[in-house]
């Protein structure tokens, strides 16, 4: 399919009620309004296409932006792209569908190193949703390489961004499900941290208990 194609079809698929719940989470400008499911069957007909993935990602349209992130090849992906493309996240919803991707690429741990750091929402959203994915993909990291952020987010997360906050209490539950030690760490932060608010907007959705969300995963793992 080309660049065009895709984009008839796309608008063709996007819907007004669609449109207005993506609103409810940020979402706005240049949009459809294209449900996830339709979105999974295109990937499934484009399979890996990287060429058409980043035309799609110029277009600035977001389900075309999300279907970038489904279809482009973490193999061909380089730093100078990645930083390009984080640049240009402009909600949540993308952010995550963004991070997902990094996380399959062999630069996943060199951009959360960074971005971690940024002080742009958007951008430290993405760091912090990486680091999560890393807990679960990279085995070889020592439990001191998660410990040092643990304290950056014991530390940080009542006075960062509004969504970097979820992301970094997102991560802070992954580290606590990524072995024993860590478990009793991460619950200690958890502690100290109490409440995290978060501002999610006109949504339902809410920010987990990060000592609540460990102790039930740990709880169901050791039943099995």
């Amino acid at each position: 399919m080309t660049e065009k194609e895709v984009l008839k079809e796309l608008k063709a698929l996007g819907t007004e009620q669609n449109r207005k719940v993506y609103k409810r989470h940020g979402i706005g400008g240049n949009l459809y309004g294209v449900s996830f499911a339709n979105l999974e069957k295109l990937r499934k007909r484009i399979k890996v296409n990287h060429e058409l993935a980043q035309k799609l990602w110029a277009t600035g349209n977001h389900d075309a932006q999300v279907l970038a992130t489904l279809i482009a090849d973490p193999a061909l992906m380089n730093a100078r792209l990645l930083e390009a493309w984080a640049k240009d996240l402009t909600n949540y919803v993308l952010t995550d569908l963004f991070s997902r991707f990094v996380s399959q690429t062999s630069l996943a741990r060199q951009k959360m190193e960074k971005w971690t750091k940024s002080k742009k929402e958007w951008i430290g959203q993405a760091g912090w949703n990486l680091l999560a994915h890393l807990t679960m993909r990279e085995k070889e990291l020592s439990d001191e390489y998660f410990e040092r952020y643990l304290e950056v987010i014991e530390r940080d997360i009542h006075s960062s961004k509004n969504r970097v906050r979820h992301a970094m209490n997102s991560a802070l539950i992954a580290i606590g499900l990524r072995n024993g030690k860590l478990e009793k760490k991460a619950l200690a932060a958890a502690q100290k941290i109490g409440k995290v608010e978060v501002d999610h907007g006109e949504t339902n959705c809410k920010t987990p208990d990060a000592a609540q969300d460990i102790g039930k995963a740990r709880q169901r793992k050791r039943i099995k």
